[in-house]
Parts: structure tokens; C-alpha cells; sequence
């Protein structure tokens, strides 16, 4: 990887899954990178690498706002403080850290899936200090972060996402402006719409072939290429046939985001029953079966134990 953000200081906050391959690139490409985590095992990790390691999300701000050049003049990753966090609680308690230590010229991406009444706060917030917000959640899980490819759907103003874009272009492969501050996270929930609802018709697809006595890796193999095809027969589909249910994308973070979409479908009066028995199904899964911690490709145990 070229070393396009050489001298650039960024900021990272949340090295999950996700957000440590993630903070890697980022490295990789010659930024300068100060970075905080609730983990003590991969805030070591990332100490081994070469980052500095601060002792709390407010430290990141700070080492970020000492190096954020004047405004608009400043360099794409001057100044830029990256969020990868699992919920709204979290990212509204580190905002409450960083949020006095931003100063102007200082943008912050929250790569994470954020309910969207909550993204326009949290950007006023930060706005208030002169700092601008680019919601930035990411599509393609832990395999697309890994690659450095995830598809990234931002919202925001038009020249900070202009300014950040080359820090957004180390970590995505697909980088597309949606519009005005919350698109991003709209475009998002559309996103875990389609996904939380194609696990469930992939998982009762493949069961019904087995029950019928069909070998569902043939059937899997069979529908690739064809009008069903999508990237969830494609890799969810191989999880379900070899019953390999440890966690990239945790069930309980599906529910979250069904939830969140449940949110906006009311904020914006779209009525689905469709989406009602998606998140009846989730649901059930995880608080009722407890399943929380599994891979969402295990929502097709339902179909096979009920359990």
C-alpha cells in the first residue's frame, strides 16, 4: 500500500473486529496513529504495531486537536478522529469525552451503524466546537475490512467529505457521498434491511432443500450465478451448510441494527410487516434463545432445531 496519509495524524477509537484491521490500513498508508480501545488485549496489540496507545478516548481528541491544521487549509488526515463502535450508548459516552477537546478543523467518522436521530446530535455537538462529523458506516464485515474494501456510505458536508475522503479510500473500495448529515446511516439501515431479511430466506432456502432430502450445498452451488445470487448465499449460504456459526457479524449487533431501522421506518411512516417479523425473528433469537453471540448466518438454527 502506497503511503498516501505519510505524516498525517489520525485518531481511532474502537479496535473490534472491524475497527483494528481498519486502524492497520490506516497505518499502512503512513498516518501517525493514536488510538484507544476498552480492550486491554488489542490496546496492546496496537502498542506492538507502533500506535500510541492513550489512556482514554478524550486523550485521542486531544492528541488529534494539537495536530489539526487551521480549518479547511488542513490535510485529509489532519485532524481526523475515527469512531468504530457497536452502540449508540458507546458512542454517545466517548463523544462526551472528545466533545471538549475539538477543536476547529477537527473531523470526526463514525464508521459505525448509529440511529440516525442520533447521528444529527452527535454532529451538532461537535459542530458547536467547530468541528464537523462525517457519518461513515461501512458494508462488507470483518472479510471487506480485512481487504480493505468495504463499501462505505457517507453523509455530511460535501467539502469535509472532500477533505477525508483519502482516509476513507485506504479502508473502502466502494466510497459513495449519499448527501446531507444522516444519509450515510439511512443508507446504512436500508443496507441491514436487505441483510437481516436475505439471512432469514437464505437459512429457510437451505433448510427446506435438506428437509426435502436435497444435498443444500449442491442447491447452494446450483442458485450461485442465478437471479438469487447475493453475497450473503455466497458466504453466509457456506457458513449454514458447514454449520460454522463463530462470530464475524454477532446476532445481538443484527438486532441493534433491526432496531434501528424499526426506529427510522416510524420516524418516516413506513409501515412493513415484512420488517415487523424481521424483528420479531431477531428478537427471538437472541434475548429468547440466547443466541447473541453467534454469527447472524446461525439464524438458520432456528430452522434446524428450533433452538
Amino acid at each position: 500500500m502506497s503511503e498516501t496519509l505519510a505524516g498525517h495524524k489520525i485518531g481511532f477509537i474502537g479496535l473490534g473486529n472491524m475497527g483494528w484491521p481498519m486502524a492497520r490500513h490506516l497505518q499502512d498508508a503512513g498516518a501517525e496513529m493514536t488510538v484507544w480501545n476498552r480492550s486491554e488485549a488489542r490496546a496492546r496489540l496496537a502498542a506492538e504495531r507502533g500506535m500510541n496507545v492513550a489512556s482514554d478516548p478524550g486523550a485521542v481528541a486531544a492528541a488529534v486537536a494539537a495536530g489539526a491544521g487551521a480549518g479547511a487549509g488542513a490535510g485529509a488526515g489532519d485532524g481526523v478522529i475515527c469512531l468504530n463502535l457497536t452502540h449508540n450508548e458507546v458512542v454517545a459516552s466517548v463523544v462526551d469525552w472528545i466533545e471538549p477537546v475539538i477543536v476547529p478543523g477537527v473531523v470526526v467518522i463514525d464508521f459505525g451503524t448509529t440511529g440516525y436521530s442520533e447521528t444529527l446530535a452527535f454532529a451538532e455537538r461537535i459542530r458547536a466546537r467547530g468541528g464537523q462529523w462525517i457519518d461513515a458506516p461501512v458494508s462488507g464485515g470483518q472479510v471487506g475490512a480485512e481487504a480493505g474494501n468495504l463499501t462505505i456510505m457517507a453523509g455530511g458536508e460535501a467539502a469535509t467529505f472532500a477533505r477525508v475522503l483519502p482516509v476513507l479510500q485506504v479502508v473502502g473500495g466502494k466510497v459513495t457521498h449519499m448527501g446531507a448529515q444522516g444519509a450515510g446511516q439511512v443508507t446504512k439501515l436500508a443496507n441491514q434491511l436487505i441483510v437481516a431479511q436475505t439471512i432469514d430466506a437464505v437459512a429457510q432456502a437451505l433448510r427446506l432443500a435438506e428437509l426435502a432430502g436435497v444435498d443444500s450445498a449442491l442447491v447452494r452451488e446450483a442458485l450461485r450465478g442465478g437471479f438469487a445470487e447475493s453475497r450473503i448465499l455466497e458466504l453466509h449460504g457456506d457458513r449454514m451448510v458447514r454449520r460454522d456459526f463463530a462470530p464475524g457479524g454477532r446476532s445481538e449487533l443484527q438486532l441493534k441494527d433491526v432496531r434501528l431501522m424499526s426506529e427510522l421506518a416510524e420516524r418516516v411512516g413506513l409501515k412493513s410487516s415484512t420488517l415487523a417479523n424481521s424483528r420479531q425473528l431477531w428478537e427471538h433469537f437472541v434475548h429468547e434463545l440466547g443466541h447473541g453471540d453467534l454469527d447472524h448466518s446461525g439464524l438458520f438454527r432456528i430452522y434446524e432445531t428450533g433452538a
